[in-house]
Order: C-alpha cells, then structure tokens, then sequence
C-alpha cells in the first residue's frame, strides 16, 4: 500500500501540491493526470525521495523496491541481453555473494527460486521482443543502438526488474505503436503497483484501473480508465455548476429583498436576517481545468486526383534498399495510417512521400503544384532555441507581416506572451505546436504526421485529431496513439517485408494480429472459397449447438453490461465519496473489479464460442 498523508511541495514560493492525500491499495494500476506543469512529475520524484517535502509524509512498505526509468543506458560493449538481466540489481548480488556459510548459501538459493533468477534469460528477452528488439539485436553491443533504443532498453530493463511500485512518466514518447500495444498487455498483467504518467489517451483506458488525478494542487483518485474518468468528472462539474446558478439564484432573491426593506423599520428585523444568510453562504467551487486552444488548419487550393502516384517506386539510404515496388494512388481525401512493425520502413516511405527521400528506381508522378506539409519529432530538436517563436515564423516565412505572424501562432494555440518567449522556456507541448504550424504553413495538400504527439496533453491530441478530421487535403501519419488513429484513420496501409501494401482490416484486427492473437495480417491472406456443401445431421447439430453456446455467452456478458451501468452509477455519484462513505464505497469498487474479472472472462468464452461456430459453419 501507498499512503500519501497531507502533503505540501512549492517551487520558489508557488505552491505545487498542498495538503493533498490519497491511499493506494497493493496491486493497484494507476495512471497519474493533470494539466501540463501541474506536479505529476514533481509527485514521482517525492515519492521516489529525490525531493523533501514541506509537511506530510509518504508511507509504503519497509523494504519495498521502487523502481523508475532515470536516464537512458551508456553505451558499452556489452551486449543488450546481458545489460537488461544486469539491472536486476538483487539479482546480480545474490550471484555474486561467494559466501561458504550453509545456512546463508541456503538463503540465497531459497531468494533467488523466489524472484525466478533461473528463467531470467528467456523473461529478459521475451521484454526486449516485446519492445522491438530482434533476437539478433539482443546479441549487439548497447553502443550500437541511439539514444531512443537506450531508453527502451532502460524500459526493458525497469520492467525485468519487476519493481513492487513501477513509476512509468510518459513510457509510449519512445515507443511505436507496436510497442505501445505490447505495454498495455504487459501492465494488464504486471504482478505489483503501477504508478503511470501518459497523455496516452487508449494506453490510460486498457493498462489502468484507476485515475489518480492531480488538479488544483490536490489529488482525487477516481476508479475507472480514463473515459470512465473524464465521464465521472463531467458529470460532478455539470452537478456543482446547476448547484452554482440555483444558488446564485437564492443570492440575488435575498439580496433584492435586503435592497427593498432595508430602509423599512417593519421589515428591517428581516431584512438583517436575509443580509446575515447572505453572508454565510459560501461559493460553490466547480472543477475547473487547463483551457485547451484548439488546432487550426488552413485549407488548401483543390487538385485534380490522384495527388500522388507511386509507380514501382524503390527507395532507401546509400546503397541499401529498404522498400521496393511500390504501386499506390494517394487521393484528396485520405485518411491513412502507416501500420508496421518497427523497422520495417514506415518513416521511409513517409520521407520518400514528402522528398526527404528519393527514388532508387520507379517514380512518384505528383499532382501539378502539389504542397506537402511534413512533421517528424527531430523536427523539435532542431528549433533554434535561441529564438522566439514570433521571430521564427517571420525569419521562415517569406514577406509575413508580424500582426498575420502572431495569428498564425495564436491559430496552434501559442498565446500572445508564448510568442515573445525563448523557445528553450516554451514546454514540450509548446515546441511541438510550433513545429507542426511550421509544417502546415503554406496550405499543403497532403500532411505528413511522423509521430506528432510526443509531448502533447490529452486535450491538446484531441484538439490535434479534431483539426486533422476538419482538414480538407490528404494525411499521412505514423503514430504510436491507438486513439489518435483510430479517430483520424480510415485507409490503413501495411509497411512490412519491403512492401506497402493496404491492409484489408480495421485497426482491431492489426492489433490482433500484433498481440498474437491473429498470426497473418490480413493483406497477405489467401481468401479460399467455401463450398456450399449441406452438412450431414451431426454436423448441423454441433453447429446449431455452437449457436446456442454463442447466444448464452451473449446473454451473460449483457447481463454483466447492465451489472457495470448500475455499479457505474454508484461510483459517479459525488456523494459516495464524501467522509464516512469510505467502507461502503470500498464495497462498490472491490465488486467493481470483481464486474470487470467476469466480463473478461465472459469475453474469452464468448471468442472461443464465435471461434467454434466459425470453424463449424
């Protein structure tokens, strides 16, 4: 259990958290949010001990491991493997103990059967896998990746360790989408506490059960991913803002009564009661949060179809060809989302698309006066920090008066004071607005996304899709957000074996296929034709009981769908968790969990029912 008891944090005098507590059962998998500079990070690092607190206290087991991603792995000569294993520090040192004692020796090897020392190899490089690291690539030296894989392999490493609180800040800003699914699978089954900070809207809604949210130097833990969240919050908000406005009615009602009596010697005795209600009724504090501006794209001229052909187009770097033959048309309406596991090319086509790349042989024939606006996340690092935004745009924008300058900022949300600040000041979210309005300036046709949300809150990736989904050209993106693509997406194509080929399925299917569940993506499936044979009786009898046992698992989970509604309705209400209410809603949320228990399990045999009648049928 984590017990956080009343405490205080300020930075140069500001207060960050203030007498904030919350309790957190063993076990329990937590996502941590809050506006940009709110104190989430802040919150790790006092847990972690790095900060000394003002008043309060942090409480946990004695002896509990903790363990957080600090920096990314040096580069050495060792091999990936054998660093991951490594940072299993209580391992290593059971190894290492050369103790002769009998009953000491019979320790270690008791601790070292207990923590699973002997399958350490094979769960080491099951992590590693799982995060896009090839048999092969296990076997190199950790000097051979960049700083992006050192940070997976520090990941890896983290999660080997199996910690009894795992602090994760932002995990998914160096994975792919690959490796972002394969997390969320990890955590669902991670054995200890998960304390998770993410934007990661779909990552916050399948890896955690509940939300710890830190708002208005407080925090409230809320149970339910983050849609359940958010519902929760916006229904207590609506709830405190009609109780606002009946008592701001009540106000105004008693103070047009004291105006009119005031002066009136029968009516004065009441009058003074109705100023002395006045004064006694206190304001009704309504949630508030981080207003987010929302994302502005200008629209572009029409073009003719296609925007772009590929015509046996093969590309690569130096000598070394990375995709070959591709045949695609790009049309003005495309929605696209670049699918692939990593390494497989998705961010070379998406250069090869916007001229960071050539063509090898082939072409790509492109619409006359074609635009295309790119966004890589390097494309951050490579800002002059030593500058403003304002003198950015005007320095990169041919003729561009300061007044239309500021505009176009103000249209990515980069506010009037954020205009004249230094780059190396604005926060991650702010530099990456910045890049994407440089990308965009210029009423492209096409927009190139390569990972655009690395950095950005939940509000501002909404604001971001919702742009994306108003826009009137083509999009092209990658991305690691499952709720990113899945809102935006509506054309997948599949970069895998050299190849670029459009992916039959939906998003559903290719995470599948990507969790194991489905072993060929279905762009290379050999559709047969079923013969219409009629099946002899035993045959329809096992089919007709297949259907029976398909509608009895559907029955049971719209059973367990009405079961969650009503405990649902218990959870969101506000006065569940006001003082006293502690042990009834304690009960509420272990049958909560419970709920949730039955409806995976009725899911499994709902799929293993479907899969039966479809093998039968």
């Amino acid at each position: 259990m984590l017990r956080i008891d009343t405490i205080s944090y300020s930075i140069a005098g500001r207060p960050l958290i203030e007498d904030a507590s919350v309790t957190i059962p063993a076990g329990h998998k937590v996502g941590i949010v809050g506006a940009n500079g709110a104190g989430k990070t802040t919150l790790f690092r006092i847990i972690l001990g790095e900060l000394a607190l003002e008043s309060g206290r942090i409480a946990m087991p004695k002896g509990a491991k903790i363990g957080t991603i600090t920096q990314d792995i040096e580069g050495t000569s060792t091999s990936v493997l054998d660093t991951v294993i490594a940072q299993d520090v209580e391992r290593a040192a059971l190894l290492a103990d050369t103790s002769e004692d009998p009953d000491r020796i019979a320790e270690i090897q008791t601790r070292l059967a207990d923590i699973d020392a002997w399958s350490a190899e094979a769960r080491a490089s099951s992590i590693l896998s799982g995060l896009g690291f090839s048999l092969e690539d296990q076997k190199k030296s950790v000097s051979d990746f960049s700083g992006g894989w050192r940070m997976r392999m520090a990941l890896a490493g983290l999660l080997f360790a199996s910690p009894d609180f795992l602090l994760l800040d932002e995990p998914t800003n160096y994975l792919d989408l690959e490796g972002v699914m394969w997390l969320e699978s990890f955590l669902a089954k991670y054995p200890h506490t998960v304390l998770l900070i993410s934007h990661d809207r779909a990552l916050l809604n399948s890896a955690v059960g509940h939300i710890l949210h830190l708002s208005e130097r407080k925090l409230k833990l809320y149970t339910g991913g983050y849609d359940t969240f958010a519902k929760t919050r916006a229904e207590i908000v609506a709830q405190q803002t009609a109780q606002a406005k009946k008592q701001d009615a009540r106000r105004a009602h008693l103070q047009a009564f004291v105006d009119r009596f005031k002066a009136k010697a029968s009516k004065a005795k009441q009058a003074q009661s109705r100023v002395k209600a006045l004064e006694k009724m206190a304001d009704v504090n309504i949630l508030r949060d981080a207003n987010t501006v929302p994302i502005t794209l200008d629209v572009p001229d029409q073009l003719s179809a296609p925007l772009v052909q590929f015509e046996n187009a093969t590309t690569g770097y130096g000598g070394l060809t990375v995709l070959n033959n591709i045949s695609l048309r790009l049309e003005p309406d495309d929605r696209i989302a670049l699918l692939g596991r990593n390494g497989e090319g998705k961010s070379t086509f998406a250069k090869l698309l916007a001229a960071e790349l050539s063509c090898q042989s082939g072409q790509v024939v492109k619409s006359n006066a074609l635009r295309i606006g790119y966004f890589a996340q390097h494309q951050v690092d490579a800002l002059d920090y030593s500058k403003t935004p304002l003198e950015t745009i005007i320095a990169l924008t041919k003729g561009i008066e300061p007044q239309r300058a500021r505009a176009m900022l103000a249209a990515f949300g980069l506010k009037a004071e954020q205009a004249q600040e230094k780059i190396s000041n604005l926060s991650g979210g702010q530099k990456a607005r910045l890049s994407m309005l440089l990308a965009t300036r210029g009423k492209p046709h096409i927009l190139v996304f390569d990972e655009p949300t690395n950095h950005l809150d939940i509000e501002t990736r909404q604001s971001l899709a919702d742009a994306m989904n108003s826009f009137e050209g083509a999009i092209v993106m990658v991305s690691h957000d499952f709720d990113l693509l899945s809102q935006v997406a509506d054309r997948l194509l599949l970069v895998s074996d050299g190849k670029v080929t459009d992916f039959d399925g939906d998003l559903g299917a290719y995470r599948d296929f990507l969790l194991g569940k489905d072993t060929v993506p279905k762009s290379k499936r050999k559709v047969k034709e079923t013969p219409k044979v009629k099946a002899p009786p035993p045959e329809r009898n096992a089919v007709l009981a297949a259907r029976a046992e398909v509608r009895k698992a559907e029955d049971r989970m719209q059973k367990l769908e009405t079961m969650e509604t009503k405990l649902q309705k218990h959870l969101n209400d506000p006065k569940m968790y006001e003082p006293g209410n502690g042990v009834r809603l304690a009960e509420f949320q272990k049958k909560f969990a419970e709920l949730k228990d039955a409806q995976a399990l009725a899911e499994k045999l709902w799929t293993s029912a479907e899969e039966k009648l479809e093998r039968l049928a």
